[in-house]
Parts: C-alpha cells; structure tokens; sequence
C-alpha cells in the first residue's frame, strides 16, 4: 500500500462516529462549498468538496438527493477520522 492510499470505514461503523453533514462555505475560498463531516462531540472529522461529491453522484431526483449525498460520504469517511 502506498502512502497516499486511503482506508475507509465500513459503512456501518462509520454510522456510528457521524452525527451530521454540514454544507459551509469553503474558509480558503469563499466561492466554493464543502461539506464538513461532523462527530458526536461536535468535532470536525473531515470535509468535502462539494462540487466533486455532486458531480460522483450524478443526477438524482431533488427528494433523493440528500439521502444519496450522505451515502456517498459515509462510505468515504476516512479510517484516521477514528483517532480524532
């Protein structure tokens, strides 16, 4: 494995460190929006790019939207995100 390799929890323990997705805006640039993966102790895990995630899940029905977006991530959350 190389060092830029990413290990992801599996979806279900990622279920239980994630307590909320949250679209803000970039801090580096103001034109741009992440979403900011949250734990339960309110502490930022990880973010991201909110027009890369839109673009990997394509086009989706405005009312599945959401749902999709959150699957997406949760199966992306970073094993490193445990330590934090």
């Amino acid at each position: 494995m190389s060092d830029q390799e990413i290990e992801f929890l599996a979806y279900q323990e990622a279920l239980k460190i994630v307590a909320a997705i949250q679209e803000e805006e970039d801090i580096h640039n103001q034109d741009k929006r992440v979403l900011t993966v949250y734990n339960y102790d309110d502490r930022e895990l990880c973010w991201f790019n909110y027009d890369e995630v839109m673009e990997a899940v394509g086009d989706v029905e405005a009312g599945q939207r959401k749902e999709t977006v959150q699957n997406y991530i949760l199966n992306r959350i970073p094993t490193w995100a445990l330590d934090i």
